[in-house]
């Protein structure tokens, strides 16, 4: 996400790059130049030309020490005033009340119904509750039925009254419906248009009023710039919503939304869309995001990733297993599976920082162990728990069934083989003999 924005300021970066210190000139060169890289991604000129301003002012009152350089500090400040812009810390969703209400509105086609799935997964799985989706689009052809899918898809349950066109009537009696069947969240997800006109912000007004939401969150397009941010006014002056969700970030979006809707309409955004997988969905943190759009990684976010699919006891298994020497495929291949749980490839290893530039042309396919599982799955039960059977006849039977090379074959064995022999040096603190032993390969199937 953000690709085209942090690569223009890079290069604005480099003005600075063996500068000995800090001045009004080399400054206001980069200063240009980022201002020019904001605008390209969408951010109205006031905002752009107000955000350098502010680092500028910052980096002139600095007093830059010989251990860093001047780039490296303009970068920290970018980073700092770039988390102020889009909100400084994360805001919480309120929850509370029996059960707690959630409005979710916004324009036709900006994500609001599949938005409203994901966030009753993301409530589900993470936050232990009990939510109802109600169906409220009465006008969209056949919403109700992709409400359903999605529903069902998350394995919650939905209030729904095909024949009824009362929004408000639906709402009110879905709640009372939730209070009767032990649903501690409801959540609403309202008809959207094609553009604001007023009776969509009449009835979406009068839904408010009958059910009195904890939340009203407005989810909007990220991909659709500045346009998304005037509609957010909008919505804001008749609503008075609490906060905003960005979807399509995965998509060819600019950042513009991103980096100004805070500033316009003083609304924190709460959550943004990651992928078009029901899991595709985070809780926003601008800090987070400046470090993102600076290149610079989100390490927190990836370990917070990995602990939602970390199994206390299934480790504990697998660490005796370990121990004993009886760690196999079948074993790895769980690995594989809780790897690929955590999300897109591509977006997890922009996490790691100074890998977004070194992938940005890369293109990592999804299902980026398919031929991994492909050789896993064509060995026999036997073979997967005893790798050492493995033999020339055994291997080209595999070979044949994964659609691989025994060339291939014996790569993974002989990098599963690796990575076994390092998971237990790790047990044992050889720490040391780890690192020489990495000095050879990677040790991780399928990268070299």
């Amino acid at each position: 996400m953000f690709e085209n924005l942090s690569e223009k300021l890079e290069k604005a970066f480099k003005t600075l790059k063996g500068k000995g210190s800090i001045s009004e000139i080399n400054v206001a060169q980069t200063m240009k130049e980022i201002r020019k890289a904001l605008i390209k991604a969408d951010v109205d000129f006031k905002t752009a030309k107000s955000f350098t301003e502010k680092v500028k002012q910052k980096a002139l009152g600095q007093h830059v020490l010989t251990a860093i350089e001047p780039g490296q500090l303009l970068t920290k400040i970018m980073k700092d005033e770039l988390a102020e812009l889009m909100g400084s810390s994360h805001s919480e969703i309120d929850l509370k009340g029996s059960p707690a209400i959630i409005l979710i509105a916004g324009l036709q086609g900006s994500g609001k119904t599949t938005f409203s799935g994901k966030l009753a997964l993301h409530l589900k799985s993470k936050m232990n509750k009990r939510p109802l989706l109600v169906a409220c689009d009465v006008y969209r052809p056949a919403a109700i039925d992709q409400i359903g899918v999605l529903a069902d898809q998350v394995n919650v349950d939905l209030y729904k009254e095909i024949e009824n066109k009362n929004p408000v009537e639906i709402a009110t009696k879905a709640i009372k419906y939730a209070k009767a069947n032990g649903h501690n969240v409801v959540i609403v997800d309202t008809a959207g248009r094609l553009a604001i006109d007023d009776q969509m912000m009449k009835e979406i007004a009068e839904v408010k009023q009958a059910i009195n939401p904890n939340e009203i969150l407005f989810v909007v397009d990220s991909m659709t710039g500045q346009d998304a941010v005037n509609t957010a006014k909008a919505f804001n002056d008749i609503l008075n919503f609490d906060g905003v969700v960005l979807t399509k970030l995965d998509g060819d979006t600019r950042g513009g939304a991103a980096l100004t809707i805070r500033s316009v309409v003083d609304k924190p955004i709460k959550f943004i869309g990651t992928s078009e997988k029901m899991d595709g969905l985070d809780v926003f943190h601008p800090d987070r995001m400046a470090s993102r759009i600076l290149g610079m990684g989100d390490v927190i976010s990836l370990v917070e990733r990995a602990q939602q699919q970390f199994d206390e006891e299934e480790a504990r298994k697998m660490q005796k297993k370990i121990a004993k020497n009886t760690f196999g495929f079948d074993d790895f291949l769980k690995q594989i599976q809780q790897i690929k749980k955590m999300g897109n490839m591509k977006d997890l290893m922009g996490m790691i920082p100074g890998m977004g530039k070194m992938i940005k042309e890369v293109d990592i396919d999804d299902d980026a162990f398919k031929g991994i599982e492909s050789i896993i799955y064509s060995m026999t039960p036997h073979e997967r728990k005893n790798p050492m059977v493995l033999n020339g006849s055994r291997k080209k039977r595999i070979a044949d069934g994964s659609g691989t090379s025994i060339q291939e074959v014996n790569q993974l064995i002989k990098q599963f083989s690796q990575m076994g022999k390092m998971m237990k040096m790790m047990q044992g603190g050889g720490a040391k003999q780890m690192m020489q032993m990495m000095k050879g390969g990677s040790g991780i199937p399928g990268i070299r």
